[in-house]
C-alpha cells in the first residue's frame, strides 16, 4: 500500500542545527505566500477600529439621549436628524503571534498542499503583515518584545531565520491584561497539558485566538491493512495490523479532543479555528480577525 503521508523533514531535523537550517530555507519564501495570502484579503480588512480619544474623525453617528459627545450642527443641518462626530481610538494594541514549531508539524499527507509547519508559519506571518499594516504593536514569545514597524512580518521572518532551536512551548507569563495573542498549532498534546500551559494567560486576562492546523489524514484518518505509526515527539513506533479497526475510536477521540478546547475557549472569551491544509488560509485569516473585532470583555478586555 502507497504512503498516506510522511514528515517533510529528513531525521536529521531533530538536531538542533539542522532544524535551525531547514526553518531558515522555508521562511524567505513563506513570507512570500504570507503577503500573497494578505493581497487577497485586505479589501475586507479594516483594521480594529474603534471610536474613542484621538485627533483623527472616525464616522458621524445619530445623536441619542443622554449621549456625552459634541453633535456636529453643520452635518446636522444636512438633513432631519441629529449626528454627532466621533473619532478613532489611536492607542496601538499588542498582539503576540506564534507557530508551534514542534515535529509533528512536519507531517504532510498526500492529500495536503502543504506541510503542517509551513501553514502555521504562513497564517502567523500573514496575520503579523496585517497587524502592521493596521498600525498594531506585534510581538513573538521568546524572540522578539513587542514593536511597530509597517514591515514587522519581514522582521519576525528574520528573527525567526536567525534563530536557533525555538521551545516547543514558550513561557507565556510576560503576556500581561488587555493584549491579544494568535497561537497556531496541531493542538494534538493532551487536552490538560495544552490547558495547564495556556492557564497563565487567561489568570492575567490576556485573550487567545487558537488556530488548530489539521491535515486531512489526521482528521479522516484512510489508513487501512498493516501500517506502521511513528510518533514525530518520541520516535515510538505502533505497528496495526489492520489499521482500519482502529478508525472509529481514533477518529471520535480526535473530534473530542478539539470540542473539549473548543468549549474552554468559548467559556473564556477566547476563539478555536480550525484550519485544515488541504483549504485556504485565508479562510482562518478572516475569522481570527472578525473574533479580535469582538467585544472580549468575558475575558477582562477593555473596549473603547
Amino acid at each position: 500500500m502507497a504512503r498516506i503521508g510522511e514528515a517533510q523533514a529528513p531525521a536529521a531535523t531533530r538536531d538542533a542545527l539542522a532544524r535551525g537550517r531547514l526553518r531558515a530555507s522555508l521562511v524567505p519564501d513563506l513570507l512570500v505566500e504570507a503577503r500573497r495570502i494578505v493581497n487577497t484579503v485586505i479589501a475586507g480588512w479594516h483594521g480594529r477600529r474603534k471610536r474613542g480619544i484621538g485627533e483623527n474623525f472616525w464616522q458621524f453617528r445619530p445623536y441619542v439621549e443622554g449621549d456625552s459627545s459634541r453633535v456636529d450642527w453643520r452635518r446636522s443641518a444636512r438633513d432631519d436628524h441629529v449626528y454627532v462626530r466621533d473619532r478613532e481610538w489611536e492607542a496601538a494594541h499588542t498582539v503576540w503571534l506564534w507557530a508551534d514549531p514542534s515535529p509533528s508539524m512536519l507531517y504532510k499527507s498526500t492529500g495536503a498542499t502543504v506541510s503542517k509547519e509551513s501553514r502555521a508559519l504562513v497564517l502567523a506571518l500573514a496575520m503579523a503583515e496585517l497587524l502592521s499594516r493596521s498600525g498594531e504593536r506585534i510581538a513573538w514569545p521568546g524572540l522578539t518584545d513587542p514593536f511597530t514597524a509597517r514591515n514587522g512580518a519581514e522582521r519576525i521572518a528574520a528573527q525567526l531565520t536567525h534563530a536557533g532551536e525555538l521551545p516547543a512551548k514558550p513561557d507565556l507569563s510576560a503576556i500581561r491584561r488587555f493584549c491579544d495573542i494568535v497561537i497556531v498549532s496541531d493542538f494534538l498534546d493532551p487536552v490538560e497539558d495544552t490547558i495547564a500551559w495556556l492557564d497563565v494567560l487567561a489568570r492575567h486576562g490576556v485573550r487567545a485566538h487558537l488556530i488548530e492546523v489539521a491535515d486531512p489524514a489526521e482528521e479522516r484518518f484512510p489508513y487501512a491493512g498493516r501500517t506502521e505509526f511513528t510518533d514525530p515527539e518520541t520516535g515510538d513506533k505502533l505497528t496495526a495490523g489492520r489499521a482500519e479497526t482502529l478508525g472509529d475510536d481514533y477518529r471520535l477521540l480526535y473530534i473530542a479532543r478539539r470540542q473539549e478546547l473548543t468549549d474552554w475557549c468559548k467559556r473564556l472569551g477566547w476563539s478555536f479555528t480550525v484550519n485544515h491544509t488541504d483549504r485556504l488560509a485565508s479562510d482562518a485569516l478572516v475569522r481570527v480577525h472578525m473574533a479580535m473585532t469582538v467585544d472580549g470583555s468575558s475575558a477582562g478586555r477593555i473596549r473603547a
